[in-house]
């Protein structure tokens, strides 16, 4: 085989293990386009259904994810490596965004009636615009696809999805799950494909949106390509989130959330806990128990109810993390645990702190996607927040204080970020909205956003 051939299969692994999972090929030319036009038939036909008619059909695909709970839990843990625990939590948030979305698309879509400087009455209303291209990551290998599916299936559009290659089982069982459902066929549609079939669709004239999850420079790739096309898109990218421990904070508290917020889902997340910006107030206090919190974490076969921390999705992401680690080293950062990858089969990577973390290191300036914490000192409260929003990045974040007035009202109105989590650490809430600034992106999904980011805003006008 030459070369400059393109070779036609590839296959998913297990992380944990190292070995094959499964095997498929990639579609044809003809089958892309084929898929396009039943999508574009499907979506004309799905767009003259009552928003009711839409939600009774996303209701179902909500209860069948929970009939699939099992199967797709322990696909999701074979395929990227999460904590199975963690995975059957994935599922109940997949269904929970499908009844939130059924529930409250009646009140979001509903037409709004205005009247006019010169009397008359003015119309708004929300009009699918068609066919939806949605590329997505293995980190959550359910709901990514979900987040952007389902409102948009509510909305009226149809929708296309490209999967991460290594999570290609599981975007194939969500597809059994929703025909199962009775979703109408060609409305969802996994597309097995490479880079450049993935560029063909978003210039295909048939499909109306582009939306991404992924690094940045993906969506910088993305969103010029789109763009070229001028193509509405919604981008959610990556970031190195702050979490602040201000001088009143409770230092316990901060501290367990905090190791919770890093090695949730391995540390493989954008709006995982990554920055630690503690005041000298109580910077040796927090820094002490939560390494010690971090050193005692099990490592280990993500299926085994003890275990706290998996291995990583790939090797090549564990080798990325790693380099991004010994930079920061090189450059001044200093080692409290953890840095040395393990022998043996599988992905791993421990528990991992660094302290002494400046700028021009990666453990400051980049997204290190994966179980490494980066612990920075501020001289104060305002210091704190002023090192927090000293990033490139804004997608979330959190502040520890007892003052809680006084921590929401750093959030509304100093910081620079998407979501701010107080005195905790979550992930995504299907009622409130997700999206960063800056190069994390833009748009929001959640909380009714994401229904109106790809619809047609339409003013009907009649005038006295």
């Amino acid at each position: 085989m030459s070369t400059t051939t393109k070779q036609n299969t590839f296959n998913t692994t297990n992380p944990t293990t190292g070995k094959t999972l499964s095997s498929y090929e990639y579609m044809t030319d003809d089958q892309v386009e084929e898929s396009i036009q039943e999508s574009q038939k499907a979506f004309l036909d799905w767009k003259t259904k009552s928003i009711e008619e839409r939600g009774k059909v996303i209701k179902a695909i909500g209860k069948e994810l929970q009939n699939y709970k099992t199967e797709l839990a322990e696909l999701m843990t074979d395929e990227m490596g999460k904590l199975l625990s963690q995975s059957l939590q994935e599922v109940d948030i997949c269904s929970a965004i499908c009844d939130y979305s059924a529930r409250n698309a009646p009140e979001i879509l509903k037409s709004e009636e205005r009247k006019l400087l010169d009397g008359g009455k003015g119309i708004v209303a929300y009009a699918p615009m068609g066919i939806i291209y949605g590329i997505q990551p293995w980190n959550y290998p359910s709901y990514q696809v979900i987040r952007y599916t389902i409102t948009n299936l509510m909305a009226g559009n149809s929708i296309l999805l490209k999967h991460a290659s290594n999570v290609t089982g599981t975007a194939k069982l969500l597809k059994s799950i929703f025909d199962t459902a009775g979703l109408p066929s060609g409305l969802f549609t996994v597309l097995v494909i490479d880079h450049e079939q993935s560029n063909a669709i978003i210039k295909h004239k048939l499909v109306r949106g582009v939306t991404l999850t992924g690094s940045p420079a993906a969506g910088e790739k993305i969103g010029e390509k789109a763009g070229a096309q001028l193509k509405k898109t919604v981008l959610e990218l990556g970031s190195n989130d702050a979490y602040l421990i201000l001088d009143d904070a409770d230092v316990d508290l901060a501290v367990e959330k905090s190791v919770q917020g890093r090695i949730y889902n391995n540390g493989e997340t954008c709006i995982a806990a990554k920055r630690f910006v503690a005041t000298e107030k109580v910077y040796e206090e927090f820094k002490e128990k939560f390494v010690n919190a971090m050193k005692a974490l099990k490592l280990g076969d993500p299926k085994l109810e003890d275990t706290q921390l998996g291995p990583m999705a790939r090797k090549d992401l564990r080798e990325e993390i790693h380099e991004q680690v010994q930079e920061s080293l090189e450059k001044g950062a200093k080692l409290l645990c953890g840095g040395t990858i393990p022998n043996g089969e599988g992905y791993f990577y421990p528990a991992t702190v660094l302290d002494q973390v400046s700028k021009g290191q990666p453990a400051y300036d980049d997204e290190l996607f994966g179980p490494v914490a980066s612990l920075i000192k501020a001289k104060d409260n305002e210091d704190a927040m002023r090192i927090a929003n000293d990033s490139r990045f804004g997608l979330g974040g959190g502040i520890f204080s007892k003052d809680e007035k006084g921590a929401i009202e750093l959030a509304e109105k100093h910081f620079d970020t998407g979501m701010i989590f107080i005195n905790s650490f979550g992930t995504a809430e299907p009622t409130m909205p997700f999206g960063g600034v800056k190069d994390s992106g833009f748009g929001r999904e959640h909380g009714g956003f994401g229904m109106k980011e790809f619809v047609n805003v339409k003013s009907i006008m009649i005038r006295k």
